[in-house]
């Protein structure tokens, strides 16, 4: 039915943990670091790194849930575009 997630090819699996990385790197340059930066109180910064945290989680879900329905209707897409 289905093949187990190990199977895909090792390119893929680079290039996928080469983006997470950098996309990673990105977060916490771009977004965390000033968020962290932009108050003085301890807790402040920990409410500061939660909130930014929270908001990684959401978009990650986004992107997922937005390339699953790609995925899931290729099909259709290339018969839109063809």
């Amino acid at each position: 039915m289905t093949s187990p997630i190990y199977a895909f090819a090792t390119d893929v699996w680079i290039a996928g943990g080469a983006g997470l990385l950098i996309s990673l790197v990105a977060f916490g340059a771009l977004i965390l670091a000033p968020a962290v930066g932009a108050f003085g109180r301890t807790w402040e910064k920990a409410t500061a790194v939660l909130l930014s945290l929270f908001i990684l989680v959401a978009l990650l879900m986004v992107g997922v849930a937005l390339g699953a329905l790609i995925v899931l209707h290729w099909d259709q897409i290339t018969g839109l575009v063809s």
